[in-house]
C-alpha cells in the first residue's frame, strides 16, 4: 500500500530532526523511480536538471511546466519529494504566497524559494523584500495546512555576491520569517559552514555538496545534503561522451561502458502499461 500525502510529509519532517541525510535530484520520472530503488529516503526535483531534459537553460522553464513536472514526480514514487521552487516565479509577496500555494497542491513535502532576482546588476532582491518572500510563502504553506517544509535559500554566494555576513543576516531573518530550513548553496569552507550551523540552529541547514563527502558535512553540522543538478550533469556527461565519440571518431568504445538494458527494463516492469 502507498503512504498517503500526510505520511509522506511526515516522514520528511522527521528527516529534519536528527542525524544528516542525502537529498538526491531526480530530472524525470525515471531518474526518481532509480533513485527511490537505492535506498534514498527522499527526492529533490532539480531546476536545471528538468530544464536541460527539455531543451532549455536553468531558469527557463515556467511555472505551469513545473507544477506539472512536480505533480509527476510526487506520484511517480513513494517517497517525500521537495521542490527546487527557485524564486517562486513570481517577485511580489502576495504573487509568491499564489504559486507556493499551488506547489503544494501538487502533493510535494517540501519546497525551496530563493532570494535571486535574476537581474546581473542586482541579483538578490533586496534585504526587506526577500524577508517578506519568505513570510508570504510561509503564510501559503500555513494555510494549505502547514505540513509542507518550506526551505528559504539566500544565492549570494552563486550569484557572485560571497558575502558571509550578509548572508548569515538574511538566513537568519529567513528563520524568523518561519523558514523551516535554510539553505545558501555554494558556501564550502569549514568557517562559513559552521557560522551559517551556528547562526540558525536549531533550525536544520541544507548544504551543496560540492564533491565534498557525506562524514565531513555532516561532522560540520549539516542536516540535508543537495546534489543539484550534478545527477543530471553526469547523465549528459556519459550521454555526450559516447554521442562525441561516434561524431568525431567514428566509434562505438563508449557503449561498452553504459548499463545494460535488462537492468533498466527490470527497474521499470511494474509501471508497464497494462
Amino acid at each position: 500500500m502507498r503512504p498517503s500525502l500526510a505520511e509522506k510529509r511526515a516522514v520528511f519532517r522527521r528527516l529534519h530532526e536528527s542525524g544528516c541525510f542525502v537529498l538526491p535530484n531526480p530530472w524525470d520520472i525515471g531518474s526518481a523511480v532509480a533513485l527511490q530503488s537505492l535506498g534514498f529516503e527522499a527526492l529533490a526535483s532539480t531546476s536545471a536538471g528538468m530544464a536541460w531534459a527539455l531543451g532549455r537553460p536553468d531558469t527557463g522553464v515556467g511555472l505551469e511546466a513545473v507544477l506539472a513536472h512536480l505533480s509527476a514526480l510526487v506520484e511517480a514514487v513513494d517517497l517525500p519529494v521537495n521542490a527546487d521552487f527557485e524564486g517562486a516565479y513570481a517577485e511580489a509577496p502576495d504573487a509568491v504566497a499564489a504559486n507556493v500555494a499551488r506547489a503544494c497542491a501538487t502533493g510535494v513535502a517540501g519546497l525551496s524559494v530563493e532570494d535571486s532576482s535574476g537581474d546581473e546588476a542586482a541579483p538578490l532582491y533586496d534585504f526587506g523584500l526577500a524577508v517578506e518572500r519568505v513570510a508570504a510563502a510561509r503564510r501559503a504553506i500555513d494555510a494549505a495546512g502547514g505540513e509542507v517544509l518550506l526551505t528559504a535559500r539566500t544565492e549570494g554566494f552563486i550569484a557572485g555576491r560571497p558575502d558571509l555576513e550578509e548572508t548569515l543576516r538574511r538566513l537568519t531573518a529567513f528563520a524568523e520569517a518561519g523558514a523551516d530550513c535554510l539553505y545558501a548553496p555554494g558556501i564550502r569552507t569549514d568557517e562559513e559552514i559552521r557560522a551559517v550551523v551556528q547562526a540558525v540552529a536549531p533550525k536544520p541547514v541544507n548544504l551543496l555538496t560540492l564533491g565534498r563527502p557525506v562524514a565531513e558535512l555532516a561532522a560540520l553540522g549539516a542536516r540535508r545534503i543537495s546534489v543539484g543538478g550534478s545527477l543530471a550533469r553526469a547523465a549528459w556527461g556519459g550521454f555526450l561522451e559516447a554521442a562525441r565519440e561516434i561524431a568525431e571518431q567514428g566509434s562505438f568504445e563508449a557503449f561498452a561502458r553504459a548499463a545494460p538494458s535488462r537492468e533498466f527494463n527490470a527497474l521499470f516492469e511494474s509501471r508497464r502499461e497494462r
